[in-house]
């Protein structure tokens, strides 16, 4: 069996999730077969497998990082927020409903034999496991039925790393804070502490690394920087939203939904060097960018909602009215259909008025679709016709078909000769998430620097597989010169012993 490793935060966005990757890839290098693990993953940000099953993004990212098919036996829970008080639930890569908060805790009892099972069958072929907690092991209301954080450390027999982001401030009372809540026995498990994300001279913090280290009787591991890495972000926290967008030949905005999912489909085009892509969430903020990108959601129809009332609708339709190009992809794809159908309340039920941009209608169905595929852009005319042949690679994920009004264009076609998405005069929608990843990507940048006369695109082009390896790669370097990596193999080896 797997020796495991577990890695726990002070709280959400402490940094797991890229700590669990650089340690994978730690791993990796160093000669042993490792996997990652989280019980349960609450997030937007899914994947589709080979085998057609939905798992957690962060998972995905991590395996990448191990150098290893993702698996849904890495994650086999994932909870994706519909509501503010609902999620839909997915076990081992299948939807098993749609439940309150409260239903699901419920519900609970049933799953731990199923985290059970998946971490025991993923530890008998590995050497390692780097197991991810969720949020923070101190979130004393939930530790009854807990199979994420020491729940989880429990299951596996794991030690444990605690990491507390000293970026947002308050550190030193986060790390002591959580620990101070845990009982006895959790306490015990925790064989090491982070410091993530500073800045700054590592001098000025070692006073208090030292009275830290007296007050919890934990060593400190050591302090990691604030690494400026571009690896896919799990969730609605990632600092691509709010990141600045540096002025480039191309101003690409993403509408940023309430519910937004699966937003990593547009870092591929962050990546290009003539991109500027910034995500938008008011009507002043849109101006007048060379592409508009509705981008996939939870919820149509109330994500929908919201752009009808905060004016972003009104401000998109004024802009494709001038010729700006609109791609919508998955949700937003169905938004800028004529009509939303949900006659058996998948979403909010009922029937509303999409944007009316693109010649289609949707219907929202109990059958989820979810397949990778791979297809090539029909012929089109118009606007749109540069990206006639490009080819397409990616994965489905939603729930709902859209139906073409007749005489309308369909984007691509996809295995089988299935039709996929809609094209009508300067907007473009697509269930196809990872769109943008493959020469599809290129070749609407080069469209769009054509349209403003600009010839020279030898830049645009990059080899996304390299070049997640080269930041993978950098993170584990990171990680190395940060660490106490000598420490780290010693909690390893000794497992939840002194």
């Amino acid at each position: 069996m797997a020796k495991p490793i577990m890695i726990q935060g002070t709280a959400s966005n402490a940094g797991k999730s890229l700590m669990c990757a650089g340690l994978c890839r730690i791993f990796k290098q160093d000669g042993y077969q490792v996997a990652p693990f989280k019980s349960q993953n609450m997030a937007l940000n899914s994947f589709i497998t080979n085998e057609g099953l939905e798992m957690g993004r962060a998972q995905v990212m991590q395996a990448e990082a191990a150098g290893i098919e993702p698996s849904v036996w890495m994650n086999p829970i994932l909870l994706k927020p519909t509501s503010d008080v609902g999620s839909q639930v997915i076990v081992k890569g299948e939807v098993v409903g749609t439940m309150r908060a409260t239903e699901y805790y419920a519900y609970k009892k049933q799953l731990r034999p199923i985290v059970i099972e998946t971490y025991n069958s993923l530890a008998s072929r590995n050497d390692i496991i780097v197991i991810e907690g969720a949020g923070s092991p101190a979130e004393i209301n939930l530790n009854s039925e807990d199979f994420v954080n020491m729940g989880m450390a429990e299951i596996a027999d794991a030690p444990v790393l605690l990491v507390g982001d000293i970026d947002r401030g308050g550190v030193f009372a986060s790390l002591y804070g959580t620990i101070a809540l845990l009982g006895e026995k959790e306490r015990a498990r925790i064989k090491g502490v982070i410091i993530n994300k500073f800045r700054g001279d590592v001098d000025i913090l070692k006073p208090g690394l030292t009275q830290l280290e007296k007050l919890i009787n934990i060593p400190v591991l050591g302090v990691v920087p604030y690494m400026s890495l571009d690896i896919d972000d799990e969730d609605s926290l990632s600092e691509r939203f709010t990141r600045e967008s540096t002025p480039k030949a191309l101003d690409i905005a993403v509408i940023r939904l309430p519910r937004i999912s699966n937003f990593t489909d547009f870092n591929a085009l962050s990546r290009m060097s003539s991109v500027g892509l910034r995500y938008v969430e008011t009507p002043e903020a849109l101006k007048e960018p060379d592409l508009i990108i509705l981008p996939g959601t939870k919820n149509t129809m109330g994500d929908l909602r919201w752009l009808r009332q905060n004016g972003l609708e009104a401000a998109i339709k004024k802009r494709a009215a001038a010729g700006t190009p609109v791609i919508g992809v998955c949700g937003g794809y169905q938004m800028l259909g004529c009509t939303l159908d949900d006659p058996d309340n998948f979403e909010e039920g009922g029937s509303m008025k999409g944007m009316a941009l693109l010649p289609v209608d949707t219907v929202f169905e109990a059958e989820k679709v979810r397949t990778r595929i791979t297809g090539k852009v029909c012929p089109l005319d118009g606007i749109f016709s540069p990206l006639s042949g490009a080819e397409l690679t990616g994965y489905e994920i939603h729930m709902g078909k859209s139906i073409l009004q007749s005489d309308t264009v369909p984007f691509s076609t996809l295995p089988d000769e299935k039709p996929d998405g809609a094209v009508y005069q300067n907007v473009l929608g697509s269930y196809v998430h990872g769109l943008f990843d493959g020469g599809f990507g290129t070749a609407v940048v080069r469209f769009l620097l054509r349209q403003k006369g600009i010839e020279d695109i030898s830049e645009d082009t990059i080899n996304i597989e390299d070049y997640k390896n080269q930041q993978y790669d950098a993170l584990a370097q990171g990680l190395r010169e940060s660490l106490d990596m000598d420490l780290v193999y010693k909690i390893l080896e000794a497992g939840n012993h002194d």
